[in-house]
């Protein structure tokens, strides 16, 4: 495995330079690295490493949510928070509610099978927006009006209300006994938990440092420990029907001592984006890796149809979030834009309709169609997202005089 792991470092080393030589963002090339080494087309990658590669994604993960919350301020939060909360469910729904009605006629889905697939395909990917917003708050583009804070907020949201709604309409279709209203309770109980939970784990990591005085590249050691070891018993929660929303938790960490230690989350922030660079690899080429080609291939042309459809929606719901705020026509387009793409839950979700259904002895041939849609989306979205996530900064965010 270790020589696998150093081909692939060496490959998305060359790839992000090359990539960023001829003006496009690096993370596509590793995405590429991913696909052509993994199963799909040459199929080198070691057998050890793609199944590592689901924690080592996680963890990935970890890093760029938990330089993610030490970008984010009280004051942006401030700007903010009634977009952040529309943009969490309003694209979202707009894209389900499209595939579930068109599901049918294009794909042959019934309409319940048509909304599974819409809860799947309508969650924003974190592995992709995340480190272009946080790339952004470091250029100080768009961050005058809070713009790549309102995304990260929003964004973080989005996920956890379409895994809940996704385990709603896949308990009801399979049969098994769930409690609808406790679902849907579910989603604020695990906002709320997961924020609270980091606050409190925030405010214990930055009163040992100030006792113990760690050097700040042991302080991020630390916060990564805490931050796996917080996403781990999300994990195991989720087991036992808990709500509790790990990734928001990650985030708050940074955000409390961003808060009350400014100088010493801005070190550990420094850190991080060290690390960062070995975790995007990571991250990407792992997510590449994970695309199924021949899977992708059999949903068609009307499943891309589907897809972009869906995004067409998407795109209406994006907008209408942004109605009565103080953006420009031009940052309102730039939202619109990073919330297209698909990756991180579509990869970890795509094939759990097609697991239960064969576990539960039904047809399975509609978790077929659902998988192959669910990596077609990205495979479509994910390196054209980044890349016009990246294009659309530079071009539609005012970029603020340096302090």
């Amino acid at each position: 495995m270790a020589i696998n792991l150093a081909e692939i470092i060496i490959l998305c080393l060359m790839v992000d330079w090359l990539f960023r030589k001829i003006g496009m963002p690096g993370l596509i090339g590793m995405l590429g690295v991913g696909i052509v080494l993994g199963p799909s087309v040459l199929g080198v990658m070691n057998l050890e490493m793609l199944q590592v590669g689901a924690d080592l994604r996680m963890i990935a993960l970890i890093v760029i949510l938990l330089r993610a919350g030490f970008e984010l301020s009280k004051e942006s939060l401030d700007k903010v928070g009634v977009q952040a909360l529309l943009l969490a469910f309003l694209p979202a729904l707009f894209e389900a509610v499209a595939i579930t009605i068109f599901g049918p006629v294009m794909l042959g889905l019934t309409r319940m099978e048509s909304a599974i697939l819409g809860c799947i395909l309508a969650a924003v990917s974190p592995a992709v927006v995340v480190p272009m917003m946080v790339r952004f708050m470091h250029e100080k583009r768009g961050t005058g009006k809070g713009i790549p804070t309102l995304i990260l907020a929003a964004a973080s949201i989005d996920d956890v209300v379409v895994i809940v709604a996704y385990s709603v309409l896949i308990g009801i279709y399979t049969g098994s006994n769930i409690h609808i209203g406790w679902k849907v309770a579910s989603i604020p109980i695990a906002i709320a938990s997961g924020i609270l939970v980091g606050i409190l784990a925030g405010i214990i990591l930055y009163k040992v440092f100030d006792r113990f005085n760690p050097r700040a590249t042991k302080r991020a050691m630390a916060i990564i420990g805490v931050a796996i070891v917080l996403v781990h018993v999300g994990d195991f929660l989720e087991t036992k029907d808990i709500p509790f929303a790990a990734l928001l938790a990650v985030m708050a960490i940074g955000y409390v001592i961003l808060e009350h230690r400014q100088r010493m989350a801005h070190e550990i922030s420094l850190k991080l984006g060290k690390i960062w660079v070995f975790a995007e690899i990571i991250l990407f080429s792992m997510v590449g890796a994970q695309v199924n080609l021949q899977a992708a291939a059999q949903a068609g042309i009307y499943g891309a149809a589907l897809i972009l459809i869906g995004l067409f929606f998407r795109s209406i719901g994006s907008y209408l979030c942004t109605i009565g705020s103080p953006f420009n026509q031009k940052e309102r387009l730039f939202i619109v834009i990073s919330y297209l793409p698909k990756a991180t839950v579509q990869a970890a979700i795509g094939s759990a309709p097609l697991l239960v259904m064969a576990s539960r002895g039904m047809d399975t041939v509609p978790g077929e169609v659902i998988l192959a849609v669910a990596v077609m989306s990205i495979v479509l979205t994910a390196p054209t997202g980044a890349w016009a996530i990246a294009w659309a900064g530079k071009r539609l965010l005012q970029q603020e005089p340096a302090a």
